[in-house]
């Protein structure tokens, strides 16, 4: 496959050599325009709630930037010209800076963190790589693209200088902003290298078209079930915060939805009234959202699921009981069953059935 300078019209070469020519001898200065820029993303996003994985740049190439100074346009007659014909002014990145996110949620926080520094950057541009291939029914790498104006900067004052040094410079420079999550990260540079690099048009299958868009929906999946993840652990560990979550009072629903985020695979119907939980837990003063979630832990559900081996898999109402007379003992029978003399006492039969099982459990371990 011929390059963008291979197939360029002869009559234009001198144009897009000049330009090339100019772009090698500034190319230092802007060097340190790019790192200039990606100082001041990186001060930016140091402040965030999630500070980005990494920040990076990159000084456009003298051989991409003669590659894309090549680029024809047709005219109305039938002529061609230049897609770029000042390309030293016409294109917006010849630097670019990458800002590396963990999860997708975390592309926006920082694109709207930087938008907001208006004495250092005016955005120009805002765009969503994916918003296509969502509204296409495709799947693609999800990224967000920035067109940044750097406003008076000392740095792109001396950049200017190199470029004409007899004119008076406002230090404003136009460059490229990319925010991706690290997965998109790595789909896009495998996809690079193999479908952009690929300069032979006989080394191609449309069975690779195929699995890039099958890795892209993989991809979407895996970042989906991150974002899930990371929400319900931002979720549990507000249970613990007593000045906070962990301080909300144990009402039927802080209960119901406290458990269906702790043990989602122990559930009842949505609509059932969870108001016997909210009776067993007051019966021993447990009054906070951090007094369940201590209640909840995956140790002490295992050892009462061992203690008891249920016949059967119990549901919330068994459980919460069970998990209350494991921390409680006896107390738990005295303040929740029937008075010892009631003429029938089945709940008291059986917890005094299941503590003693309980007890038993407890000697053979040495708890």
């Amino acid at each position: 496959m011929s390059s963008n300078w291979e197939r360029l019209e002869d009559s234009l070469r001198p144009a897009v050599n000049a330009s090339v020519a100019e772009y090698e001898r500034a190319r230092p200065a802007l060097e340190k325009v790019t790192a200039e820029m990606e100082a001041l993303i990186r001060d930016v996003l140091s402040t965030a709630d999630d500070v980005p994985l990494f920040v990076t740049s990159r000084t456009k190439s003298v051989d991409s930037f003669r590659e894309k100074a090549s680029r024809m346009a047709p005219e109305p007659d039938g002529t061609v010209s230049l897609q770029f014909p000042e390309p030293m002014k016409n294109l917006t990145d010849m630097v670019g800076v990458r800002v590396i996110t963990t999860l997708p949620g975390e592309n926006a926080q920082a694109a709207n963190l930087i938008k907001r520094q208006r004495s250092i950057f005016d955005c120009r541009g805002d765009t969503e790589k994916d918003i296509g291939s969502i509204e296409s029914g495709t799947y693609g790498y999800s990224s967000r693209h920035l067109i940044l104006r750097a406003i008076q900067n000392d740095v792109v004052r001396n950049y200017q200088e190199t470029l004409d040094p007899e004119s008076r410079h406002n230090g404003s420079y136009f460059f490229e902003c990319q925010i991706r999550t690290i997965f998109a990260h790595a789909w896009s540079e495998i996809e690079h290298d193999i479908r952009f690099k690929s300069q032979d048009p006989r080394a191609w299958s449309p069975y690779f078209d195929r699995q890039f868009t099958a890795t892209a929906a993989m991809l979407e999946t895996v970042e989906s079930a991150f974002s899930e993840l990371h929400d319900r652990y931002e979720t549990v560990t507000s249970y613990w915060d007593i000045d906070g979550e962990g301080n909300v009072s144990l009402t039927p629903n802080r209960i119901k939805a406290v458990w269906q985020t702790l043990l989602p695979h122990v559930d009842r119907k949505s609509d059932d009234d969870w108001g016997w939980a909210a009776e067993l837990v007051a019966a021993h003063n447990l009054g906070k959202t951090v007094d369940l979630a201590a209640l909840l832990q995956p140790e002490i559900i295992s050892n009462v699921r061992k203690a008891l081996d249920h016949r059967y898999s119990p549901g919330p109402d068994r459980l919460l009981d069970d998990l209350l007379l494991w921390q409680f003992g006896e107390r738990h029978i005295d303040v929740t069953a029937e008075e010892p003399g009631a003429e029938q006492t089945p709940r008291r039969d059986s917890l005094i059935r299941r503590h003693q099982q309980m007890q038993r459990y407890r000697k053979a371990q040495g708890f």
